[in-house]
């Protein structure tokens, strides 16, 4: 194994662990999805954001990253559309009802749709992106990038399962609509307060 690869892969590693396990909008989603639907139904949504960062940081490092720094005005109008986004979802968790619900009514994030949303996730962007510029654990930036697609995928599978598997943990004490209604408006109000590094930089 290149020496190269062996002085810097704790680091990815460490960074993968800390950028996955902490909060954010994918943690956030995952955590009301275990509370709302509870974890077996959440899976789909788990594998969704895994392979959805894996793609993200494999386009990153075939390109996509170049296209960015030539062009930021699309990384700009990508980053507003995120937020845009992202405060609609926090409005439909704040205003999702109780743990039962008829059948068709509400849903899980089904995988393919957890995959496409990492594209506006702006905290998955900054993780690769800062992953692709920091982490150097091949002098091929190709290379760079696969090995890394490979340690989010491995570290943080595990990390975002926790909170899913938290949110189903709560389920039974959340069973009431009252408490329920509570703790969906406070996973939106976090879901926004997320997008608060992104205002700063836009508006600041």
């Amino acid at each position: 194994m290149p020496v190269e690869l062996l002085s810097a892969l704790p680091a990815g590693i460490l960074f993968a662990l800390v950028t996955s396990i902490t909060p954010g909008p994918n943690n956030t989603m995952l955590l009301a999805s275990g509370v709302n639907f509870g974890f077996r139904r959440t899976v789909p949504h788990i594998f969704g954001i895994s392979v959805g960062v894996v793609v993200l940081m494999l386009s990153v490092g075939f390109g996509l990253g170049a296209v960015f720094q030539r062009f930021p005005l699309v990384y700009s109008v990508l980053e507003t559309a995120s937020v845009l986004y992202l405060l609609y979802l926090a409005w439909k968790i704040g205003t999702s009802g109780e743990v039962r619900v008829r059948e068709g009514e509400r849903r899980p994030m089904r995988f393919y749709e957890a995959l496409i949303f990492q594209w506006i996730n702006p905290k998955a962007w900054m993780m690769v992106l800062t992953a692709a510029t920091t982490i150097h654990l091949s002098a091929d930036f190709d290379v760079n990038a696969s090995i890394m697609a490979a340690v989010f995928y491995v570290i943080g599978l595990p990390c975002i399962a926790l909170w899913a598997a938290f949110g189903t943990a709560m389920r039974g004490l959340l069973s009431k609509p009252g408490p329920l209604r509570a703790f969906n408006i406070s996973m939106a109000l976090l879901l926004v307060l997320s997008l608060y590094p992104i205002a700063l930089r836009m508006f600041g």
